[in-house]
């Protein structure tokens, strides 16, 4: 499959209205029905205005943390529609990749989750038949 991997960078402490960015953006995500994101804290890391970003021992807010999710371009276009029409003060990158499934022992979905991997599963054709 072809999309992109759609990636935005923020501190832990930013917000945007009551809840932090990356919470903000989990909830628009889920709300689009878009499988698959994942969080990484960061040990340090140079913003856009060239401020030092990083988790102290005491103190953790200023931590940068990136959120990643592989995506369709109408999955990416819509999100990122919401980003701007909300204001939101983000940084992002969209790189144009590849993503898919490959076929082995299927993960234990027993929680009954939809994931990325089912996800890709559903739109990829059967390669045995």
């Amino acid at each position: 499959m072809n999309g992109y991997q759609l990636t935005f960078y923020t501190e832990k402490n930013r917000r945007h209205g009551h809840r932090t960015v990356c919470e903000w953006l989990l909830q628009q995500i889920r709300e689009l029905n878009i499988c698959g994101a994942t969080v990484i804290n960061c040990a340090e890391g140079i913003g856009h205005a060239g401020a030092h970003h990083a988790a102290h021992v005491l103190k953790l807010t200023d931590q940068p943390l990136q959120i990643i999710l592989a995506v369709t371009e109408e999955e990416s276009q819509r999100l990122l529609d919401i980003v701007r029409a909300e204001g939101v003060h983000v940084f992002y990158v969209r790189v144009p990749v590849e993503f898919g499934l490959i076929v082995g022992d299927a993960p234990d979905n027993s929680s009954g989750h939809a994931t990325l991997l089912s996800r890709a599963s559903r739109q990829l054709p059967d390669p045995h038949g």
